[in-house]
């Protein structure tokens, strides 16, 4: 063979190679995985309105991560962009590698202008649909992907093997710089400007002004079973998603199985995965399908009052789409608070002798965390802020609102040095109790602070969290770090210690990494501390975190080596 003709067939076979389905490739690929994500500006044009974002390869929406369950990912991130960076690999218990979790100034200082960093860390016991996305002020607006965890090699998943997997990921899209828009809204004491509109894989969809082609499409055939791997990144919404003339089975959320069941509708929050099971219709219709999202509103608050939309085409080559009708789904009512509360009493782990609900029996430690919207004194001089009354909006755990260390958190615990940093005092129950869901008194005690709750390696958690009515009760979807928990119980009012523990799920609760603090009511969850490190725990609608609803737990060494934290890694960004 001529050295041309070599040439030829080495060039066909890397064709080949990258030609493969993401599902095929990932099977042969090796147990460690590299990616390099370059954060660079990228001008892209929405709604007829062009402007400059923080891209990962220039890619909106990011490039997808595909690993099996296993595997070893080693992420380089170099920051080309004025902006400090840091990335979050959310859903993703990062055992004893706390230093690649994430979070600016909680597990690590950010990535600063022309530096770099390795985030290096290994899947365990995990398997399904999870995200990554910016963790630091409002860049996960659009720095946001996919993270696709296939199951070991010849392990099936527990339903029918789908023909085709499509991630579907839910954002907001801001013609302002949303750095701007916090960053005025922090500066003022009052609430930031909304989205202009929301997005399905980066795009707005027909429903908007200028927008209609900037639409996902989901082509399908007859017959064929379609895994939609749902992701909710938008900043600052709870969403409802349907599929017009079509049903939809659930069958995970949060990277963890679930007893399936078919709905017509779902509701994701941010931070939020659900894997869901669209079986096409055995024939082609004479129509085409929308697939819908809107959000779901409870309390006060200004949100982005529109609608999302995609299209479900059915391949023919012998009719034409557009003479085709065009079906819409229909979606609840914006407050449909009934629906949301449903949906998620649905949810149970699939509890198998496979994958078993291992629900903590025994509890070692029980905390009550009161959650919510408040306000704080104006800061401004000689001027009012443009929060209630002329007061500042402000949002706290059990009555501190947190206040960003300039040191990260693990840093200082590591070296011994938390002096000054954080203290370890975060109080396990409200400072002041009132009725949560009554009317509040004129003076509630939100205070500010960097604290955390410590824990001793291996203790079990209950954890109760409270939604208050200070501003208005509303919805709140917690993400915890490092962890997933179960979800034991949940109900509206005021959380009663000695009637509803009796009617706690203890069997098979569904497990999950972020979940919602009823709107009026509350939370009850159970996990158990066996990973060292410091855990952000966090409101996941971004401008209830930047007004403060977040903490961190603090998990101790356990006596043995594999349950101590690891190292620093040697290019550990510095602040």
């Amino acid at each position: 063979m001529t050295a041309s003709m070599m040439k030829a067939v080495f060039s066909w076979i890397i064709m080949a190679f990258l030609l493969l389905p993401w599902s095929e490739l990932a099977a042969d690929a090796a147990l460690t995985r590299h990616y390099k994500f370059d954060i660079k500006l990228q001008n892209v044009t929405r709604l007829c309105h062009t402007k400059s974002i923080v891209t990962v390869n220039g890619k909106f929406p990011g490039p997808r991560i595909v690993a099996r369950e296993g595997d070893r990912l080693l992420i380089k991130v170099v920051n080309h962009v004025p902006n400090n960076i840091s990335l979050h690999w959310h859903g993703i218990r990062q055992l004893r590698t706390g230093w690649a979790d994430g979070p600016a100034y909680i597990t690590q200082c950010p990535i600063q202008t022309g530096q770099s960093y390795v985030y290096n860390y290994t899947i365990v016991g995990q398997r399904g649909t999870l995200f990554w996305h910016a963790h630091i002020s409002w860049l996960r607006s659009t720095v946001y992907g996919p993270i696709i965890i296939l199951p070991k090699l010849n392990v099936s998943y527990p339903f029918q093997r789908p023909h085709k997997e499509v991630p579907i990921i839910f954002g907001e899209w801001f013609n302002g710089d949303t750095e701007a828009i916090i960053n005025q809204a922090l500066q003022t004491g009052g609430g930031p400007n909304v989205s202009d509109s929301y997005t399905i894989n980066g795009l707005p969809g027909p429903l908007y002004n200028c927008s209609a082609k900037d639409t996902f499409k989901l082509k399908v055939k007859p017959g064929k079973t379609y895994l939609l791997r749902l992701i909710n990144a938008a900043l600052n919404d709870d969403l409802f998603f349907s599929i017009a003339n079509h049903t939809l089975t659930i069958v995970e959320v949060d990277a963890v199985y679930i007893k399936p069941f078919e709905t017509q509708t779902l509701l994701i929050t941010p931070g939020q995965t659900t894997n869901v099971l669209l079986k096409t219709k055995p024939y082609f219709p004479d129509a085409t399908f929308l697939m819908m999202a809107r959000p779901y509103v409870t309390g006060f608050g200004t949100f982005d009052n529109s609608t999302v939309a995609g299209v479900v085409e059915y391949e023919s080559s012998t009719v034409s789409m557009k003479k085709l009708p065009l079906f819409k789904p229909n979606l609840p009512d914006l407050n449909d608070t009934a629906f949301a509360t449903n949906f998620t009493q649905k949810l149970r782990s699939l509890a198998s002798a496979q994958y078993p609900a291992n629900v903590p029996q025994k509890v070692d430690k029980q905390f009550f965390f009161s959650v919510g919207l408040g306000t704080a004194p104006c800061d401004q001089k000689n001027q009012t802020c443009q929060g209630p009354n002329g007061t500042k909006f402000s949002a706290s755990i059990n009555n501190v609102s947190f206040v960003q260390p300039t040191t990260a958190l693990l840093q200082a615990h590591f070296s011994g040095q938390s002096n000054g940093v954080y203290s370890p005092d975060f109080p396990i129950s409200p400072l002041h109790w009132f009725n949560y869901t009554g009317t509040p008194p004129n003076n509630t005690m939100v205070g500010n602070g960097t604290k955390v709750v410590v824990l001793p390696f291996n203790t079990s958690v209950e954890l109760v969290m409270q939604d208050t009515s200070i501003l208005g009760a509303e919805s709140h979807p917690f993400h915890l770090h490092g962890f997933n928990f179960f979800i034991v119980g949940q109900g509206f009012g005021n959380f009663d210690p000695k009637k509803d523990p009796q009617n706690f799920n203890l069997v098979d609760p569904v497990e999950r990494n972020t979940a919602a603090v009823p709107y009026g009511g509350w939370v009850a969850i159970r996990f158990l501390a066996d990973n060292p490190g410091v855990w952000f725990m966090h409101c996941h609608l971004e401008v209830h975190t930047s007004w403060g609803l977040k903490m961190a737990w603090l998990v101790l060494d356990g006596s043995l080596p594999n349950q101590k934290l690891l190292p620093p890694p040697a290019d550990l960004p510095k602040c």
